[in-house]
């Protein structure tokens, strides 16, 4: 029956291709969340149309849902003719900036050379496109499967994910036992699977000082000074003693594999608050870091910070007048689904079938929302699978290429029919 449903994808190619370009013309831009709602819609008018039941859910309170800027996520379900287990399917609809540097335009889901073109091709509303026609597929040719079969819209990965599976995590909707196995279509590659992420520990360091006036420092304390400190104890002692550290995680790309700290942002003094672009006649007395930690699956997190705040405690001590406050912003704990996970197992046929290889089990480097149904709402039994190549993602003339949406699309619905009708299932 893997023949039929094969050549039941292949029949909506053209499908495929227009649902991409379409849901690309939606300006979903976060920040500030544009085009949210309609977006959502039309993911909901077309599922409704295949017999889902459909619920639109906004994340009220979340950060920046504004009546202006709703945060709407759907979430569309389709129960099977008997019971069994629920397979779902979330992709983000939320994509960033377009930026600069494109050779056209980034919101018109230009179709090329076999390749859709746009903001968002790749990440990912490619993946969604193609999670919803293997969910056609295998419909029309399983009509009677067992279980139920989920697909989600959700907002606000690209900023955490807090508006969206975050928020729906929370209300039960990635809990058992409404939902037992989900496959993120993330775009890392159609012959990969992603079992999981480093962790990321982001805070902001704030250094104080005394504000005087600019032509007489030395009656003030300079807090862009003590900053300058922190960032030369971090360059001379952080850096070096993180590039040491190696992962047994198999996390693409290699440079990856080792602990790695970012720095986000750095704002000191009144420029920025008082005339803009104009210079300020005062010692600055507050100055603030934002730092990216990502750690490894060996490392424990309350070391992770302190190998930061025992720099900041060591200045203290050592350096006139030195004080700081740190700030969590957010943190996350690294995750690695077993290989021999049920879903994992699933998709690693579809692969081997399509692709006639084992298929290559990778970490990714940054986080994805993942990190919610795990951490909120306890389902493990998770991975990341879908079309289109990581290092795309976020550039200009982002594309996801028609015949890797194609292939993936087959693996998806390979991947249903073994988790909802059984173990080498035809």
């Amino acid at each position: 029956m893997n023949e039929l449903l094969l050549k039941a994808v292949d029949d909506r190619v053209d499908d495929l291709v227009t649902l991409t370009a379409e849901l690309i013309r939606f300006p979903t831009i976060n920040p500030p969340g544009e085009a949210y709602r309609p977006c959502a819609e039309y993911v909901g008018a077309r599922l409704k149309k295949r017999g889902f039941e459909v619920e639109f859910i906004r994340a009220e309170g979340t950060p920046g849902d504004t009546d202006r800027y709703p945060r709407v996520n759907v979430v569309a379900r389709f129960a099977g003719r008997s019971p069994g287990a629920c397979v779902h399917f979330n992709s983000h609809i939320d994509v960033v900036e377009a930026g600069d540097g494109w050779s056209l335009d980034p919101f018109a889901g230009i179709v090329r050379g076999g390749k859709v073109y746009g903001r968002g091709a790749c990440d990912m509303k490619g993946g969604l496109a193609s999670s919803i026609i293997a969910t056609e597929a295998f419909m029309e040719v399983f009509p009677d499967f067992p279980g139920a079969i989920e697909i989600s819209g959700t907002v606000d990965e690209e900023s955490g994910g807090f508006g969206g599976v975050a928020h729906l995590a929370k209300l039960g909707y990635f809990s058992k036992p409404k939902v037992d196995h989900v496959i993120i279509p993330e775009p890392l590659n159609k012959d990969r699977i992603c079992l999981g992420h480093r962790g990321v520990w982001w805070a902001e360091i704030e250094t104080k000082g005394e504000i005087a006036h600019g032509s007489m420092p030395f009656l003030g304390d300079n807090a862009v000074r003590h900053m300058g400190a922190v960032l030369r104890a971090f360059e001379d002692e952080l850096f070096p003693a993180l590039d040491r550290k190696v992962t047994r995680m198999p996390v693409v790309p290699d440079g990856a594999k080792r602990s790695t700290m970012n720095i986000n942002s750095v704002h000191g003094g009144q420029t920025e608050d008082f005339r803009p672009g104009l210079p300020s006649p005062n010692v600055p007395d507050s100055c603030r870091l934002t730092i990216d930690r990502r750690f490894l699956l060996e490392e424990d997190l309350g070391t992770v910070k302190s190998e930061v705040t025992d720099i900041l405690d060591r200045l203290k001590r050592e350096r006139k007048k030195f004080d700081y406050e740190i700030r969590d912003l957010m943190e996350v704990l690294p995750l690695m689904t077993e290989r021999d996970a049920p879903v994992v197992k699933a998709v690693a046929q579809g692969i081997m079938e399509i692709f006639d290889r084992e298929p290559d089990y990778v970490i990714s480097p940054g986080t994805y929302d993942q990190k919610h149904i795990a951490r909120i709402g306890h389902i493990y039994d998770c991975i990341a699978y879908g079309p289109g190549i990581l290092d795309l993602a976020h550039r200009p003339d982002e594309w996801v290429g028609i015949s890797d949406m194609v292939e993936s699309a087959k693996v998806m619905a390979i991947g249903l029919n073994v988790l909802l009708r059984g173990t080498g299932a035809r």
